[in-house]
């Protein structure tokens, strides 16, 4: 009977050990899509002042490298 109490409360420390990572996981998820939005907003604001961005693969490493 004691193996059964054990397996029992190490199932429940288990499983409230889920559900707080659970919770955990979707806090960040909802972190990350409002520092994505506020990345893409940026780059818009970034663009309206200084112009589209252009980055070209083919241009050489600036010469202080």
């Amino acid at each position: 009977m004691d193996r059964i109490d054990r397996l029992e409360s190490q199932l429940a420390f288990q499983d409230d050990l889920l559900e707080t990572l659970n919770r955990l996981v979707a806090e960040q998820q909802t972190s990350l899509l409002l520092l994505h939005r506020e990345i893409i907003a940026l780059r818009q604001r970034v663009q309206q002042i200084e112009g589209p961005v252009v980055v070209s693969a083919n241009e050489p490493p600036p010469p202080h490298y």
